[in-house]
């Protein structure tokens, strides 16, 4: 006997086909389970998953990361190798990506790519064009190498935090668009700075400013030092948090208007009323666990919450392991134990940008002038909150 047409309507396998073809509520759930990469490609599928995906999107607000360490099977740079397997499983579009890698092996010698036998440079434009690929287009991708690098690992909010001052390792932090919540990036060099170029910058008469990571790159050359001054000047006197360092070269995005070997800074503007930050200055006398974590513990002064909270380390080069008498990953370790779920991310570097300020809705601990933003032998340690 033939099969009557609402037989199979009526069959779980057509009663499923109705439910992901007409209830919204359903296919909405279901999504939330989707990596981004997926979700984007299941739009295709129909207007009600195409509308209940943009929807999912919307809501993914809390931001992620990728780190690796160690060297990389690939011939690629160890973060690299991660973020192309790691990029597929993120539930997040990404807006704005911070990465960061060591200098020594991004800048190393001669490698293989993709099995060419032509050798090439871990800084090689095709390594950098590899990572763009990853990302969505319209993604604000600032890469930075330095002399040593500080990740969490990968998906843990709670993971032991890690000061790698030696070795291959690397982290991209990924900025979903966020309620509440603007993150520009910004570049200059001594051809590009000005009032105006700072203003359309958000760096200076911008009321909503709350917090300003900032990297200067070639700082040793001549004119370089008057050339950062001019950039914290205006920034000293507003009610932002300043943190960041002297780096040792920015990848990404490519530089167009400067001479290879120029100097100049990079860096990104967090604004709204969302955004909230705190850091603390471990001086030069803090030279022991006892005393690096008493530091770290002003911070709790903030009240940050926890969620959707970063932690930056921006150190010296002479800091670490040696600075402790052998004792390894001790700043690190004391900022996980005053804030064992907020992860931790920075850099060590040739020099430091930062001071003890709090910034939440308009009150600000301290003020600075442009002197005291610029440290050597010290430790930035710093909070960003994201609402």
């Amino acid at each position: 006997m033939d099969e009557s047409p609402n037989c199979s309507a009526s069959s779980p396998d057509g009663k499923v086909e109705y439910i992901l073809s007409n209830v919204a509520e359903v296919v909405e759930r279901i999504l939330l389970f989707v990596p981004t990469k997926s979700l984007l490609r299941v739009q295709s599928v129909c207007r009600l998953w195409r509308n209940c995906a943009r929807r999912v999107l919307r809501t993914q607000q809390r931001l992620t990361w990728v780190s690796a360490c160690g060297p990389s099977s690939s011939g690629v740079h160890a973060l690299c190798s991660s973020l192309a397997q790691e990029v597929e499983k993120v539930f997040l579009l990404p807006k704005t990506v911070l990465a960061m890698v060591d200098c020594d092996a991004f800048n190393g010698h001669a490698y293989c790519y993709r099995q060419n036998k032509a050798k090439k440079s871990r800084h090689s434009p095709d390594t950098v064009e590899e990572l763009n690929l990853l990302f969505p287009k319209g993604c604000n991708i600032m890469g930075i190498a330095a002399p040593g690098i500080v990740l969490t690992p990968s998906g843990s909010y709670s993971g032991l935090s890690q000061e790698h001052q030696e070795g291959e390792a690397g982290y991209a932090i990924m900025f979903p668009s966020m309620e509440g919540v603007q993150i520009s990036s910004f570049h200059f060099c001594k051809k590009t700075i000005s009032q105006t170029s700072l203003q359309e910058a958000g760096l200076v008469d911008n009321p909503e400013l709350r917090v300003v990571l900032m990297f200067v790159y070639e700082a040793y050359k001549s004119g370089a030092a008057r050339f950062l001054n001019q950039v914290l000047e205006p920034l000293a006197k507003s009610k932002a948090l300043i943190a960041g360092g002297l780096v040792e070269s920015v990848f990404s995005p490519p530089r167009q208007c400067c001479s290879h070997g120029a100097y100049g800074v990079v860096g990104l503007t967090l604004s709204g009323p969302r955004v909230q930050g705190a850091s603390v200055l471990l001086e030069q006398d803090v030279s022991s666990p006892k005393e690096a974590e008493a530091t770290i513990r002003r911070l709790k002064a903030a009240k940050l919450p926890e969620g959707n909270t970063l932690g930056f380390m921006f150190a010296c080069v002479g800091r670490g392991q040696n600075y402790y008498n052998n004792q390894s990953n001790v700043e690190a370790d004391a900022f996980r134990k005053v804030f064992p779920n907020t992860p931790l991310f920075g850099l060590f570097g040739n020099g430091e940008i930062g001071c003890d300020r709090i910034v939440k809705d308009d009150y600000t601990l301290c003020d600075a002038d442009t002197d005291s933003l610029q440290h050597e032998y010290t430790t930035v340690m710093t909070l960003v909150h994201l609402g």
